[in-house]
This record gives structure tokens, sequence and C-alpha cells, in this order.
């Protein structure tokens, strides 16, 4: 499984990446492949606001379902709305077109203690 070194990673299965003060938030390769077929997403809406670690979502695939874990602070911007229809996307390209959520943080500082690509690859070997 592969993680891209541009982004970064929590212990809870989500990646992140940074684009100004937006973070794309989607789930790992790992979750994804764990999950097995995703077949239903609960994202929040835009303008929700949520605070580090919070709740703000659930993944429900053939095998189980799993809460959806905000590593930041900050307000929704955009929803992936297209994986309504077709949540299969996530399986299928989970750092792409899979991506799940944009949030507008306040402070981009706290990316700096989650974990780079090759952290994220010796805690899943663990």
């Amino acid at each position: 499984m592969s993680n891209p070194a541009d982004l970064r990673y929590t212990e809870t299965d989500e990646w992140l990446r940074l684009e100004g003060d937006i973070v794309t938030i989607g789930i790992t390769d790992y979750a994804q492949d764990a999950l097995s077929d995703i077949v239903y997403l609960e994202l929040p809406s835009v303008g929700d606001s949520f605070e580090a670690d919070e709740e703000f979502g659930t993944v429900e695939s053939v095998k189980a379902a799993s809460d959806l874990h905000c590593p930041v602070a900050g307000e929704v911007v955009e929803v992936n709305s297209g994986l309504e229809d077709t949540p299969e996307v996530v399986n299928e390209s989970p750092f792409g077109e899979g991506w799940l959520v944009k949030i507008k943080v306040s402070d981009t500082s706290v990316l700096d203690s989650l974990m780079d690509a090759e952290a994220y690859t010796a805690f899943r070997a663990e």
C-alpha cells in the first residue's frame, strides 16, 4: 500500500493535504482496504465546525462501520458530494477522487504533530 509523501496521517487512518489554509481530508489506502467495499458515507455539511479529534462522519462498508475523526479544528468549506451516489470511489481512489471534506483551519501548525508517510507506514506495519 502506498502512502503519498506529501500528506500527513493520523493514527485513526485519515490523511490530510494542506493547501494554503485549507486541509483536504480522506481515509488512507490501509483504511479503505481494511473496510473492504464501502457502501455508504455520512459526511458533514458545508459550514459545520469541528474541534480537533471530534467525529465528523461515518464510513460504512459490507464489513463494518467506522467513525471519521477530524484531526484539525476548523470549518467545512467543501464536501465531496459525489460520494453520496458512488461511495466506492473511496476504495478506487482513496488519495484522489475519494477525498471526503475540505476544512478551513486557523492553525496549520497542528499538522506538524501528525505522522509523515514514513512514520505512518511504520505505524501500520506494527
